[in-house]
C-alpha cells in the first residue's frame, strides 16, 4: 500500500477554512491518501502572535515540500506585508502558475480558453523596497536621484523600487519553454513594456529573447502589456503559455479569470527548487466569511494542480473532469456561477464539495 503524502495544509481565513475543508474532501474521495500537517496563517494569527506568518509554517512547507493554502487577509495601505508575498520570498516560490481555462457552462461569453499565465514570483515592484512619504531614507533617495536625473522627484513622494534582474529573468521564462514543452503547448508570449521602461522591462525583453533561441520547437512571441490585455479581451484563443514579470503577471492572471468566469475557477500554484504550493488565485472575502456561500472551485482546481505535481496525474484527470462535470450541469454551483448572482437555486459550499464527490463516485 502506498504511503500517504505529507502535505502542509494552511486553512487561511475569511473564507479560507471553509473552501479549504471542501477541498480536502473532495481529494481524499478520488482514494489518494494524505497526511495532513495544518499550519495556520494571516491576520487572525497575527491578533494572536503578532505576526502573520510563524515560522512553524516555513518549517512545516520546508519539510513536507509540498502545501495548500487557503487565501489570507491582508489589509490595504498598512504596514502589515502580504503573507503571500512573504512565504514566496521565504522560500524562493519563483514562478507562479496561473492557468485559465474555460469550462462548459461557466458564465462567460468565450469558449475553449485555456490560456497558462506563468508569473515571475519573487521581483519587480512586488519585492517590497519601499520609501515611505516624509522619511529621512525616502528623503536621501529623492535627493540622490535629483542629482543625476534633476529635479525629476518631487519632495512628497512614496518610493517603489522596481526590480529585474538577469537572473530572474531567465529562470522564468526557461520555466514557461520547459512547462510549455512538457504539457504540448505550442508558444509563450512574453510580456512587458520595453518600449518605455528599457532598463528593466527591456532586460526582461533581451533575456526572454535569448531563452527562447534554446526552444525551437516553441514558436515566441512578444506583447506590450497594454496591447496584450486589449487583444486577450477580443481575441483570447490566439495565446497559449503567457510569462510576464511579477506585476504585470498578477494583473494579466485576474484577466483571464475573467474571460474563463471569474476567480471562482482560477487555480493557483507557486513553484521553486524542489518546494511547492498551491492556492486559489482569488482573496480571503472576508465579509462572506462562515456563510457557507463562496465557491471552492479555484481552491479545487488548485488541488488538481497539486495532485499533477505529485504524480497522481489519473486522480488529477478524475477530480478535474468531476469539477467539470459539475460547471456543466449547473445546479449544484454557487451564486457566482449562475445567470443571476441572485439565483435561488444557488447552493452553497459544502454542497459544491458533495456534487464533486457525487461525480467521483
Amino acid at each position: 500500500m502506498k504511503s500517504p503524502y505529507n502535505i502542509t495544509l494552511i486553512p487561511g481565513d475569511g473564507v479560507g477554512p471553509e473552501i479549504t475543508q471542501a477541498t480536502r474532501r473532495v481529494l481524499e474521495a478520488t482514494g489518494v491518501k494524505f497526511s495532513w500537517e495544518m499550519a495556520y496563517a494571516g491576520a487572525e494569527v497575527m491578533e494572536k502572535e503578532g505576526t502573520p506568518l510563524p515560522d512553524r509554517v516555513i518549517e512545516s512547507i520546508k519539510k513536507n515540500k509540498v502545501a495548500l493554502k487557503g487565501p489570507v487577509t491582508t489589509p490595504i495601505g498598512t504596514g502589515f506585508r502580504s503573507v503571500n508575498v512573504a512565504m514566496r520570498k521565504a522560500l524562493d516560490l519563483y514562478a507562479c502558475l496561473r492557468p485559465c481555462k474555460s469550462y462548459p457552462g461557466a458564465p462567460t461569453p468565450f469558449s475553449n480558453v485555456d490560456i497558462v499565465i506563468v508569473r515571475e514570483n519573487t521581483e519587480d515592484l512586488y519585492a517590497g523596497v519601499e520609501f515611505e512619504r516624509g522619511t529621512k531614507e525616502a528623503g536621501e533617495l529623492i535627493k540622490f536621484i535629483n542629482k543625476q536625473k534633476g529635479d525629476v522627484i518631487r519632495e512628497d513622494s512614496g518610493l517603489s523600487i522596481k526590480m529585474i534582474t538577469e537572473h530572474g529573468t531567465r529562470r522564468i521564462v526557461k520555466y514557461a519553454f520547459e512547462y510549455a514543452r512538457r504539457y504540448k503547448r505550442r508558444k509563450v508570449t512574453a510580456t512587458q513594456k520595453a518600449n518605455i521602461m528599457k532598463y528593466s522591462d527591456g532586460l526582461f525583453l533581451s533575456v526572454a529573447r535569448e531563452v527562447a533561441k534554446d526552444y525551437p520547437d516553441i514558436e515566441f512571441q512578444e506583447a506590450l502589456i497594454d496591447n496584450l490585455c486589449m487583444q486577450l479581451v477580443r481575441r483570447p484563443h490566439e495565446y497559449d503559455v503567457i510569462v510576464a514579470p511579477n506585476l504585470y503577471g498578477d494583473i494579466v492572471s485576474d484577466l483571464c479569470a475573467g474571460l474563463v468566469g471569474g476567480l471562482g475557477l482560477a487555480p493557483g500554484a507557486n513553484i521553486g527548487e524542489g518546494i511547492a504550493l498551491f492556492e486559489p488565485t482569488h482573496g480571503s472575502a472576508p465579509r462572506y466569511k462562515g456563510q457557507n456561500k463562496v465557491n471552492p472551485m479555484a481552491m479545487m482546481l488548485s488541488g488538481v494542480l497539486m495532485l499533477r505535481h505529485i504524480g497522481e496525474v489519473d486522480a488529477a484527470d478524475r477530480l478535474e473532469n468531476a469539477i467539470a462535470a459539475v460547471i456543466k450541469e449547473g445546479k449544484s454551483v454557487t451564486y457566482d456561477m449562475k445567470e443571476r448572482r441572485d439565483d435561488p437555486t444557488a447552493v452553497g459550499t459544502s454542497q459544491v464539495a458533495d456534487a464533486v464527490i457525487d461525480k467521483l463516485r
